[in-house]
């Protein structure tokens, strides 16, 4: 027992093991160190020799998985995740992938969870913030969101020692209703049926992008006349078009009463676009004929509009503008996009929907995978990736499968396509 007794120097990083004068066996775990440098040592008290052994062996597994908790008090789940989402994922995402962020920690996850400790929460505590959600009249995309959020702030506290497990990880989020995640592309006849009330709008040819060549709303919006080649029959895909932030302008002695959008001196804290963050992303699509003769129309009518407007206009240089120039809101195209849809008797869908039947209809015409990455703008990975860096996509084959594109919707004209306006371009 003496020899128990006895402190003899050990090599680092080896735990302390003695009983102590309350008869209860102490243990010392090296831990690591703090953030001055100095040693950190966890305590360990236990009343028998064997658990206080069984629970070093543990604590000391944790601490070479890089696992263990860090030293300093334990970390409140809402204070983690508030800390996370400002300090730690706001300098790395983008700004719409912040602001979903910011929207599940702020509305759901916070009140649902953030009191308690970090190290103790539960799969089950997140289960049960999932169910209140719905409860309330969350869908359950929203709850998938709160969960995807929680999954990876607390896979960063994991990461940093400040929780042994990520509850999230093991939480099992609601399960998605069959209608919410299916998707089904328009098919060809309902193209064609868009198309025609298409061409009785302002803008027509924003909803043949993402029909006919399935650009994403932001690329779309965020496109400028300087990204647009009409003599060679392409465009270079570079930025995309960010939904607005505002804050308030008025002052506090004499506030508005409205939220800061609606606020009549309300100042935009967010930039228009950003530029594509993926090589896949920045990229060149081809332009069909019938796409050509109406960006070029397009033009003209803008032409005539600028004028028009005079000293009201707003020159901002994008391809797709409010009626005085200004830049259109990613708000504001969505109902657009859902008018569309009930003016031409097409069942409803997301905006989205219509790059999925851009997609469809490339692969089942037969198109190249490798042209359909190019024009869909896809990360390649695997074979694909490398077909990427190796092989390069040539002019002839963008025509080709612009003249593929025409064909399937627009169908195939007696007579070619001649714009009058061709020879006018620079």
């Amino acid at each position: 027992m003496a020899e128990e007794k006895k402190r003899t120097r050990r090599a680092n990083g080896e735990s302390a093991i003695y009983l102590g004068k309350d008869g209860r066996w102490h243990a010392r775990v090296p831990m690591g160190y703090k953030d001055d440098g100095t040693a950190y040592r966890r305590h360990l008290t236990r009343k028998t020799r064997k658990d206080l052994v069984d629970e070093v062996r543990r604590l000391e597994k944790q601490r070479d998985e890089g696992s263990a908790r860090q030293p300093g008090k334990p970390w409140l789940v809402g204070k983690w995740l508030q800390h996370w989402v400002e300090n730690i994922a706001k300098p790395v995402v983008s700004e719409n992938t912040y602001a979903g962020y910011e929207v599940a920690v702020r509305v759901h996850l916070v009140p649902g969870v953030g009191k308690h400790r970090i190290d103790r929460l539960e799969p089950e505590h997140l289960e049960a913030l999932y169910r209140r959600m719905q409860s309330g009249g969350s869908k359950p995309g929203t709850a998938h969101q709160a969960h995807r959020t929680a999954r990876t702030a607390l896979g960063e506290a994991v990461r940093r020692g400040h929780a042994a497990k990520n509850a999230a990880a093991l939480a099992k989020p609601p399960r998605m209703e069959e209608g919410e995640t299916e998707i089904e592309p328009y098919s060809v006849d309902e193209v064609q049926r868009l198309l025609l009330e298409v061409n009785k709008r302002r803008n027509s040819a924003r909803w043949m992008l993402a029909l006919a060549l399935g650009l994403r709303q932001g690329e779309t919006l965020g496109l400028r006349w300087s990204d647009v080649d009409l003599g060679n029959e392409y465009l270079k895909l570079r930025r995309n078009r960010l939904r607005p932030k505002y804050e308030h302008g008025c002052s506090e002695a004499a506030p508005c009463g409205r939220k800061a959008g609606y606020c009549p001196e309300r100042v935009q804290v967010r930039r228009e676009t950003k530029n594509t963050k993926s090589r896949a992303g920045r990229r060149v699509v081809p332009l069909p004929g019938p796409l050509v003769v109406m960006l070029r129309s397009h033009k003209d009518a803008q032409a005539r509009e600028r004028k028009t407007a005079g000293n009201l206009w707003a020159d901002s240089e994008y391809v797709f503008t409010k009626p005085l120039g200004g830049p259109l809101s990613p708000n504001t195209d969505y109902h657009d996009w859902k008018r569309l849809l009930d003016d031409a008797g097409v069942r409803d869908a997301r905006l989205h929907d219509a790059r999925h039947t851009a997609g469809t209809v490339l692969m089942l015409l037969g198109v190249p995978d490798r042209v359909i990455d190019q024009i869909m703008g896809w990360e390649p990975g695997g074979a694909a990736r490398m077909r990427a860096r190796y092989l390069h996509v040539t002019d002839p084959m963008l025509k080709e499968a612009a003249r593929k594109i025409e064909k399937a919707i627009w169908g195939t004209p007696a007579t070619p396509l001649v714009d009058k306006n061709q020879d006018n371009e620079g």
